[in-house]
């Protein structure tokens, strides 16, 4: 089942790895809210402070390169961001994204044709829209996208074990 939803763009570039999204001499803080605010802070220190919820980013290839840190897509997810779109995902960035609950999409052309503060719409497994342009994107397995709806692995398999809170 498809969801339709819209948000603001924030536009980065090719290969942000996993210490632009959180350095690492910040997750010593306790929590991922105390880390969201340094997210992005070596690329654009400003960057997490003026991300309001609902907001989407765009970027190039390799998004989430690097380490495999789960905290970089937690604090992406904590920042309320609503999706990463990217013309592609480090595998294992990948995982913890979905793992995690964060909605991850591919599409090869929208960074293109982008620019920061546009806003799109997304029709999760058909397209994106901009400025009234369709750009087409696959769909997830439905076992993804329950455990993307769900907020992460654990929630849904509290879900589907008859435990959740």
């Amino acid at each position: 089942m498809s969801e339709t939803f819209t948000g603001k763009v924030w536009v980065l570039g090719d290969d942000i790895d996993t210490d632009i999204i959180i350095p690492t001499e910040y997750l010593a803080l306790k929590t991922v809210q105390d880390m969201a605010p340094y997210a992005f802070s070596p690329l654009r220190p400003e960057l997490a402070s003026q991300i309001k919820p609902g907001d989407i980013i765009v970027a190039g290839k390799n998004f989430g390169c690097g380490s495999s840190r789960e905290q970089a897509p937690e604090i992406i997810k904590a920042l309320g961001i609503r999706c990463v779109i990217a013309r592609s995902f480090a595998r294992i960035f990948f995982r913890n994204s979905i793992n995690n609950g964060l909605l991850l999409i591919e599409n090869p052309t929208l960074r293109d044709h982008v620019k920061e503060g546009d806003t799109i719409e997304v029709t999760t497994g058909e397209k994106i829209v901009l400025n009234g342009q369709e750009f087409p994107i696959a769909s997830l397995p439905q076992n993804l996208m329950d455990i993307i709806n769900a907020g992460g692995l654990v929630k849904a398999m509290r879900r589907l074990n008859g435990l959740e809170d």
